[in-house]
């Protein structure tokens, strides 16, 4: 079901500034598409790490630190790899509410519209 759009009538047009300063329509949805790419990019530089670190410590070290450093590696992106997904999940969440929100207001709408039609 897709939301109704635009809670005035339909001879009353309103810009897009006044749609954004009285909340008719909502910017949360391209703000957190860009927060999450933000935060991806810094869950990369955190990978771009674990491998330095890994590769830093067995040059550092030498000999048989290269079997540390194989696990350090391992274990170090998987546990980026699990963070990406779960800040997938928190930003999919907030998407998620948001468009229920969206949903719950066109329901509105459309109710206040029945209640206010002709018999």
């Amino acid at each position: 079901m897709e939301p109704i759009r635009g809670g005035a009538a339909p001879s009353v047009r309103r810009g897009r500034v006044w749609s954004l300063l009285t909340f008719d329509r909502m910017i949360t949805g391209p703000v957190i598409h860009l927060v999450y790419w933000a935060g991806l990019g810094v869950i990369v530089i955190a990978a771009f790490s674990v491998v330095g670190a890994s590769i830093g410590v067995a040059w550092r070290e030498g000999g048989w630190a290269i079997l540390l450093a194989i696990p350090v590696l391992v274990v170090g992106l998987l546990i980026v790899l699990c963070g990406a997904l779960l800040w997938r999940a928190f930003c999919e969440f907030y998407v998620a509410i948001f468009r229920i929100g969206d949903d719950l207001a066109a329901l509105r709408r459309a109710a206040e519209r029945e209640a206010n039609a002709p018999r």
